[in-house]
This record gives C-alpha cells, sequence and structure tokens, in this order.
C-alpha cells in the first residue's frame, strides 16, 4: 500500500528536476517558433527538392499536395454546432449506411505460477452497418498457445522462465491484422460505398519491432504489409488511430530541412496542439519517412506506403494521429474518410472511435477472466490426466486477497 506522505517527500526531492525539464521545453518551443516561420514560407515542391538536393531518404516526413492547401499547418474544420444534438445529427447522417469495423485483442500470458506453461490470444471484433434499422456483429476468437509455442528457441528462454514471453503479444498483433484482411475480404464485392472503413487501434508504422530478434520481428513486417496491401487489392479504407501519440516525424523533417537547428524533445502532437486550435481541425496528409532501425536495414519498405494526418478530437489533450495507406489519398478520398473518423469520435466518449472502443470491451479479458481461465485449465487437465500445479504463493495470494 502507498504512503501519502512518503510519496509526496520523494516528490519534493526531485522537484528541481521537474522544474528544469519544464524549463528545457520551454526554450526548445521558442527555437521551434523560429524553424517552424521557415517551414510556413515554403511549399510542398520546395521542400521536395530540398530533400532531395540533399539525398535524404528519411527525413521523417515528406509533404504530399495537401501540404498546399494548409494554412500554417491548418486545414479547418468547416462545421460548427452549438449543442452535441447538432453535432450527433450530423455524426449519423455521415455515418448513416456507411458500415464501420475495428478488431482489438487480449492476450492471458503464461505464469511462472503454473506448470506447465500456457497462453491464450482474444480476438475481438466489432461491426456496425449503421442501417436505419441497426445490424451489427459482436463475436470473438479464443487461442490456446501451449508450451511448444511460448518457447524461445532463439534466446534459449523457456516458456516457464517467468521472463515476459514475445510469442504471445505476436501472435496476438499478426491476428488483428489478419482478421481485419478477412473482414476486408467479406466485403469485397460490394458497391464501393458499401465497404466498410476499418480501425487498426495503432500505427502501421512499427518501429518497436526493430528492437527485436529478426525472427520476432518478421511476423509484425509481414502482417502490416499484408495488411496495407489487402487495403488497396481490396479497396477497402483502413485508418490506424493513435490517440495519445509521441510520434516525432514532422519535427524531424523541420530539423532536417534547418540543418543545425537544435533537437527538439517535442512530439508532433505537441506541436499541433496550438495550431489546430478547434474541434475537427486537422493538419495535411504527410508520408511518413521516419528513420529507424527497419527502414535503415530496408525491411520497411512499405512505410512509403503509409500516410498520416493530425485531428483535433478534444479540447483538452494533443490532436490524435490517423493513418491511412496512400491510395486512399491519391482516390481523392481523405476528405470523406476523416469525416467519418470525426463522425465516430461524436458517437464515442472523449474524443475516441466508438467502434474501437466497443472492439476493445469484446475482446478484453479481465482479472477475473484469467483467474477463470487458470481454474478451467486445471480442471481440463485433471479430467485428461495431466499433471497441472499451480506454485504455493499463488495460492497464498489468492486466500489473502
Amino acid at each position: 500500500m502507498l504512503d501519502r506522505e512518503k510519496v509526496i517527500t520523494a516528490l519534493e526531492q526531485k522537484r528541481v528536476n521537474f522544474q528544469a525539464f519544464s524549463t528545457a521545453q520551454q526554450s526548445q518551443r521558442r527555437t521551434l517558433e523560429e524553424a517552424l516561420q521557415h517551414l510556413f514560407q515554403q511549399d510542398a515542391d520546395s521542400i521536395l527538392a530540398h530533400l532531395a538536393a540533399g539525398n535524404e531518404l528519411w527525413p521523417g516526413a515528406r509533404p504530399t499536395a495537401e501540404f498546399d492547401r494548409s494554412l500554417k499547418l491548418r486545414l479547418p474544420f468547416d462545421r460548427h454546432w452549438t449543442n452535441h444534438r447538432e453535432a450527433r445529427d450530423w455524426a449519423l447522417h455521415i455515418l448513416l449506411d456507411r458500415p464501420v469495423l475495428a478488431v482489438d485483442g487480449s492476450q492471458i500470458m503464461p505464469s511462472k505460477d503454473f506448470f506447465p506453461p500456457v497462453g491464450a490470444v482474444q480476438i475481438g471484433w466489432f461491426i456496425n452497418e449503421h442501417r436505419q434499422g441497426g445490424g451489427y456483429v459482436k463475436n470473438v476468437e479464443f487461442t490456446i498457445l501451449a508450451p511448444d509455442e511460448l518457447a524461445d528457441t532463439d534466446t534459449g528462454d523457456s516458456a516457464e522462465s517467468g521472463f515476459p514471453n514475445p510469442n504471445v503479444n505476436c501472435v496476438r498483433f499478426v491476428r488483428e491484422c489478419a482478421k481485419i484482411g478477412e473482414l476486408m475480404a467479406d466485403y469485397a464485392h460490394r458497391p464501393v460505398q458499401e465497404r466498410p472503413l476499418c480501425y487498426f487501434d495503432g500505427s502501421f508504422v512499427i518501429s518497436f519491432v526493430g528492437q527485436m530478434h529478426p525472427r520476432h520481428a518478421q511476423p509484425y513486417l509481414r502482417a502490416v504489409q499484408a495488411l496495407l496491401e489487402n487495403s488497396e487489392r481490396y479497396q477497402v479504407p483502413l485508418v490506424g488511430f493513435v490517440d495519445n501519440s509521441f510520434s516525432h516525424d514532422i519535427i524531424r523533417l523541420i530539423e532536417t530541412l534547418l540543418a543545425g537547428t537544435e533537437t527538439v524533445n517535442i512530439s508532433d502532437a505537441g506541436l499541433l496542439a496550438r495550431l489546430l486550435p478547434d474541434w475537427g481541425d486537422r493538419s495535411p496528409f504527410f508520408e511518413c519517412a521516419r528513420k529507424d532501425a527497419l527502414n535503415q536495414a530496408g525491411r520497411a519498405p512499405f512505410y512509403r506506403d503509409v500516410i498520416f494526418a493530425y485531428l483535433r478530437l478534444t479540447g483538452d489533450r494533443p490532436p490524435a494521429r490517423v493513418e491511412m495507406p496512400r491510395w486512399l489519398l491519391e482516390a481523392g478520398r481523405a476528405d470523406e474518410i476523416i469525416d467519418l473518423v470525426r463522425a465516430e469520435c461524436i458517437v464515442g466518449a472523449n474524443g475516441y472511435p466508438y467502434v474501437i472502443e466497443t472492439a476493445d470491451a469484446v475482446a478484453v479479458i479481465s482479472q477475473e477472466d484469467r483467474q477463470r481461465f487458470y481454474a478451467l485449465f486445471q480442471r481440463w487437465g485433471e479430467d485428461k490426466g495431466l499433471q497441472i500445479t499451480q506454485a504455493r504463493k499463488a495460492l497464498s495470494k489468492q486466500g489473502r486477497r
């Protein structure tokens, strides 16, 4: 249990550190302000020419034609309402007869308290047809990971070692992407306007994979590439939604254009927070050109097929990052898709797409679910004549709680 007084005392001991961080942030913002003025004076062609002249293949971001439509990185939203009901009426009109779907996952990691080890992944999906008479689908698939599927043969860690198991997260990620692809295929025969907007809860730009062992990284890379390819193959729109992004792609572009500029520790969302003042405002789309361990090794060519923008969806938080496959911009559908995202966030709570919230609720595995799972695992093992043991410490904790 936390001791309140000890926490306050410990915070006070680090007060100077927090103040120094805040002062440094203010200084970096002033540096960034000067750099932004230079950016605002350029058009997309001049920026691209500058990057080409310097042979900058991965400058963080590259402007699309939308850059020239924006004023100081802002494309304002032209709708204004006097109350939430008006906003909701607009949202329902935009969404009428426009299917949306989202897929999410949850997992049970192998526990060192149980032997033999077992893991599980649950994938849930929600499809809302937005028909006047209703019509939606909620469903889940549940996958068990047996001991041989949990062993990490590259590092020598066995599944019962107690270390976080990378295979479970990988299976979850790959199955989420694959399920979206399967659902896209189901709708591919429909007219274009009846194909759903598919939401991926996260980014297609998976820099974190660059820190993984190649065997663990490859399934992630294949999954994202296949997801983007399926979107274009089936002509089904796809959005990656990042509610709280810490990406620095636009910041890196600015630093690249102004060589010698002090590196700033501010995210793109932090930069754009004051440039997108009103609800629904968005930035122009940029092509992702992030320089990370993956593309430096030539392992993520699909980054160039990803475009991103920032969208103001709440008044009290930075704008969200919205990613799409490039083909949607080239097909002239970017504004249409962004309106669908705006509408879903009005229907949802706190500026978050309702369809993603619902998919998360369908897929989630609670702590009670985990306890129930292990109880079922033990009973199933007993029925099958398998010896399943639970650590005494875990039993003791259950008794105390």
